[in-house]
């Protein structure tokens, strides 16, 4: 007879990014909301930072009535100054947003408690570290003011999330404090990791020997790495969001991951029906093409290959180093026969859209004459020290009328108003012909989640969540021709992975218009794969984890 599972009665999850879009963490909570409210209710709560006190919050509507009575004795009893509203997501959850700051005057306090309770190192603190701490302590108390108020004994099967290491402090306080909670930490990225290969260090091939201690001193990262690793063995269930990052933790936190909660997502961002769709992809590729030649002083049509790839400016992390790259082997290769557009669509230091541009787009006609600079739409801050910037200098890219590849810089947060575009990073994702998302260090990877979700085919590498789960998915090797090409990628085989990346955008060059749809259609159906009716499964096999550990817990503490 199968086991029963121990299902949550209440949920709650804080992180840095409830009710403020900054990463990637926030899809993976804002779109999982609505696949939990719908079997919970409002009894799933996220606990975020109040960034917005005084001001409106687009992504928050305040509620003077819920929860009011539990409000005003946390204000009163626990010191707690709470908004208390809807997420403005699918599912609209309830959404408790807490001030923080009056917690900075008890900050020496709360880290002599973290090293009192559980050894938690905060000597070396610099930067958000301090923040994080703080919102992350309040947290805890919010959980544990909302189950005294409300009367919750371990018979409601209480969980509580905390993502990143910036929150997991409050798993902490919750465990010491509110025992009855069963608690869950998920890392999306260690701090060392990350941190090892954001300095250039060669992570994978000499992973387990090194000690995530030494290199957290090394690298100065030893207080956040310290509260991770203390809250990876002290919460009743430890997860992470693919196979290569609990690879990871076992080597640098020295703790395997209880179970694995892989990032899905939910594609009610695509518009439908089909005529919808079409519509919004010419509308994308109108726009594209007008920004581009307008820039270049070109007059590329709607043939030309269309390549992009985006998300957060990490030059190494993010393989925008191979992307470009990939992109010079491509100019030179004789098989291309096809003018080809590169957007780099990463935020950087942005300072304003160009003017040059803005008036040139509002011309009827355009010059026919390329602008002063050719390969960027917005102006930057320190412009002659940007990365992408630099390696175009290098490589000699500048855009030239007889340059088979264009690469074009966009290094605004495309949120409809950035004053060229005007679109959203998704309205303009759905005009793209391919995606790369070469990266280096990718846990999971939301860039070739939604590439794939607009119909978008991509390519990705092994060494992202993303790739290694569509390798598995087809068994093997993944192929452009499957919608998602999977590269293998290294600490040491650049040459190797530029190569294949030029070779792929070949091959899907030459592809005729039947077969790039069903490119496409293969690209959708990889998509529908990672929807979270198929990945909720192991949420629920953490929960069931986390709440059989609980009890053991509070069985052995009955003992004693």
């Amino acid at each position: 007879m199968a086991k029963k599972i121990k299902e949550p009665g209440y949920i709650f999850e804080s992180s840095w990014e409830v009710c403020n879009k900054v990463g990637g963490i926030y899809t993976v909570l804002s779109t999982r909301a609505k696949t939990l409210q719908e079997k919970l209710a409002d009894k799933v709560l996220f606990v975020g930072p109040d960034f917005w006190a005084g001001k409106k919050n687009p992504l928050f509507k305040e509620s003077k009535t819920l929860l009011s009575k539990w409000r005003k004795s946390a204000l009163e009893n626990d010191g707690l100054s709470l908004r208390v509203g809807r997420w403005l997501v699918p599912g609209e959850p309830i959404a408790i947003l807490v001030d923080f700051k009056p917690f900075f005057e008890i900050k020496n306090d709360i880290f002599a408690w973290a090293w009192e309770n559980y050894h938690v190192d905060s000597l070396q603190a610099y930067g958000d570290y301090d923040e994080s701490l703080v919102f992350s302590w309040a947290a805890g108390k919010v959980v544990e003011s909302y189950c005294k108020f409300f009367g919750l004994t371990a018979a409601d099967n209480v969980v509580f999330q905390a993502h990143e290491w910036q929150t997991c402090l409050a798993a902490l306080y919750i465990n010491k404090y509110v025992p009855e909670v069963a608690t869950l930490f998920t890392t999306h990225a260690t701090t060392i990791g990350r941190s090892i290969a954001g300095n250039n260090k060669p992570l994978y091939d000499y992973l387990d020997q090194y000690n995530g201690d030494q290199m957290a001193a090394e690298l100065n990262v030893q207080a956040k790495h310290s509260v991770e690793k203390q809250a990876a063995w002290n919460v009743d269930c430890f997860t992470t969001v693919s196979d290569i990052t609990g690879r990871e933790c076992a080597a640098l936190l020295d703790k395997q991951p209880d179970v694995i909660l892989m990032n899905g997502f939910e594609d009610d961002f695509v518009p439908s029906p089909v005529v919808k769709f079409n519509a919004a992809r010419k509308e994308a590729r109108k726009c594209l093409l007008k920004v581009a030649n307008t820039l270049m002083g070109t007059e590329l049509g709607d043939d030309t290959l269309l390549v992009s790839t985006g998300g957060r400016y990490e030059y190494l992390n993010k393989g925008i180093n191979v992307f470009i790259d990939s992109l010079n082997r491509l100019r030179w290769n004789d098989k291309l026969d096809r003018q080809v557009v590169a957007f780099v669509m990463v935020p950087a230091w942005m300072k304003e859209a160009r003017e040059d541009l803005k008036k040139a787009l509002k011309a009827k006609q355009a010059s026919g004459e390329a602008l002063s600079e050719p390969r960027i739409t917005h102006v930057l801050h320190e412009q002659e020290a940007d990365k992408v910037l630099g390696q175009l200098n290098w490589l000699d890219i500048h855009n030239r009328p007889e340059d088979k590849v264009k690469v074009i810089f966009v290094p605004c947060y495309l949120d409809g108003n950035d004053g060229i575009f005007n679109m959203s990073y998704y309205d303009l994702l759905i005009g793209m012909d391919i995606t790369v998302f070469p990266s280096y260090y990718e846990p999971w990877g939301y860039t070739p989640t939604e590439s794939v979700a607009f119909h978008v085919p991509c390519i990705t590498t092994d060494l992202a969540g993303f790739g290694i789960w569509a390798n598995d998915l087809k068994g093997g090797s993944i192929e452009i021709e499957d919608g998602v090409k999977t590269v293998h990628r290294s600490d040491y085989n650049f040459n190797e992975v530029s190569d294949t990346i030029c070779d792929t955008l070949v091959k899907f060059s030459k592809l005729d218009k039947k077969q790039v749809t069903t490119v496409r259609r293969n690209a959708a159906n990889v998509a529908e794969k990672a929807l979270w009716k198929h990945f909720i499964k192991y949420y629920y096999e953490a929960y069931d984890k986390a709440l059989e550990r609980r009890d053991v817990r509070m069985a052995q503490k009955d003992a004693l």
